[in-house]
């Protein structure tokens, strides 16, 4: 898990308050029935009693003492009288079914064993917030696109590049392009980034983006600790600046393993660097531009 175990746990515990408050809600609505609409519940029981009838008739079909089709009527006949009685004390006809913040997982962050979407965009958040992304955002979007500050081969090559995102936000997720933008400073690499990003996010998709110095750092930790499982399927992550960082055995080693776990589980991947592809290989290895060049639109 690329969160700290603390920020981890604070969001649990968060999910644990969600439940709470729903319980605690539904408590409180009940008794407002039971005292608006007492005949509610006497449906709810003969309903009850009535589900418990057919099945024992289904299980001994020889002394059944009523019909499917009677069985259907009546349960059809009850559930409605049921609402009715809501509906006449002034209540919504589902005024008792459970309120959750998110209903796939009911508030409890999970789908059985997997991380339902409303978790994964809270922990998303909480990396963005580390990271700067929502500031970033505000200015780096499609919105404050603008093609003034280019002229001759530069306008060419940066319209080829929104044309590239364009085509990655158009095709996404059926297409998992990977894109690497690379230039001098203030050629807008990190602009295009935050405008792919902005779009995705905004469609609900899982993007996550750091600086190369915040990620070698989150790789770092966590394979110490085997936590990189959610980094890898994260849908689209984002690596500013590489190059930016101080370069090692580690840097390298972990760049290849990362990129190409993500190639290989057909995950995006955006990088942006001041480097050239013939500094990139100086700074890191063979192996890893040509892993790029493969795999990558540059």
């Amino acid at each position: 898990m690329a969160l700290g175990h603390s920020k981890m746990q604070a969001i649990l515990k968060d999910y644990d308050r969600l439940q709470a408050e729903s319980r605690a809600e539904m408590t409180k609505r009940r008794a407002r029935v039971n005292e608006l609409a007492p005949d509610y519940f006497e449906y709810h029981n003969r309903i009850i009693s009535l589900c418990m009838q057919h099945t024992k008739d289904t299980l001994y079909p020889d002394v059944a003492d009523t019909s499917a089709s009677a069985y259907k009527q009546e349960l059809s006949a009850l559930r409605a009288a049921k609402e009715q009685s809501l509906v006449r004390a002034g209540l919504s006809a589902d005024y008792l079914e459970p309120v959750y913040h998110c209903a796939k997982c009911r508030d409890t962050g999970f789908l059985e064993t997997t991380q339902c979407d409303c978790l994964k965009q809270r922990i998303i958040r909480e990396l963005y917030a580390q990271s700067g992304i929502e500031h970033l955002l505000a200015e780096h979007n499609f919105g404050t696109l603008s093609y003034d500050y280019y002229e001759g081969t530069d306008l060419e090559a940066f319209k080829a590049a929104v044309q590239a995102c364009r085509d990655m936000i158009a095709h996404f997720p059926d297409t998992k392009d990977n894109l690497l933008f690379y230039g001098t400073v203030g050629c807008g690499k990190s602009f295009l980034s935050g405008c792919v990003a902005k779009e995705l996010m905004d469609r609900g998709v899982s993007v996550v983006y750091f600086s190369a110095a915040q990620l070698f750092d989150i790789l770092y930790q966590n394979t110490l600790y085997n936590g990189l499982e959610d980094l890898y399927n994260y849908e689209l992550v984002i690596i500013d600046d590489l190059g930016a960082e101080m370069t090692n055995s580690f840097v390298t080693t972990a760049l290849f393993s990362f990129l190409n776990e993500r190639i290989l589980r057909k995950k995006a991947t955006i990088i942006s660097t001041n480097l050239s592809l013939s500094d990139m290989k100086d700074r890191y290895s063979d192996r890893i531009v040509s892993r790029i060049i493969q795999n990558f639109k540059l």
